[in-house]
């Protein structure tokens, strides 16, 4: 799947990703690279970045290659996310790298580094368990 493809695909499937503007810059099964862009809907009272708005991020930014690893299925669930937000982001647009740490037969297990635009230093750093659902009928 291509970028725009990815971005529709997880705009689809999360309509909070599309209402953040939240794009896809690259993926692959182990990692990808997303952005939120800079919006009045993203930001809290002092102009940051919203904990809200980062959490959609992250998560969806995990989804990436896990649909790429899975042929686009659906079939996996976030069992738990954990965020140390460590300095506020700013106004700027967010960029998410996320790696797939490990992939199991039920489970995966990821991190997610995100940053301002422009920046050197992370914003947050994220942690997140997700489970395999079993097939339904």
């Amino acid at each position: 799947m291509t970028p725009e493809e990815l971005t529709a695909r997880v705009r689809e499937g999360v309509p909070l990703a599309g209402a953040l503007g939240i794009e896809v810059l690259r993926g692959d099964a182990a990692s990808a690279l997303l952005r939120l862009p800079p919006s009045p809907l993203s930001l809290r009272p002092g102009a940051t970045a919203s904990g809200p708005a980062l959490l959609t991020l992250a998560d969806v930014a995990i989804w990436v290659p896990e649909l790429l690893a899975t042929g686009a299925a659906d079939l996996t669930r976030t069992a738990n996310l954990q965020i140390a937000l460590l300095r506020p982001a700013g106004d700027k647009g967010v960029l998410a790298e996320v790696r797939i740490v490990r992939r199991g037969r039920t489970s995966l297990y990821a991190e997610v580094w995100m940053r301002a635009e422009g920046e050197e230093k992370p914003c947050a750093h994220v942690t997140s368990t997700w489970m395999r659902a079993a097939a339904g009928p």
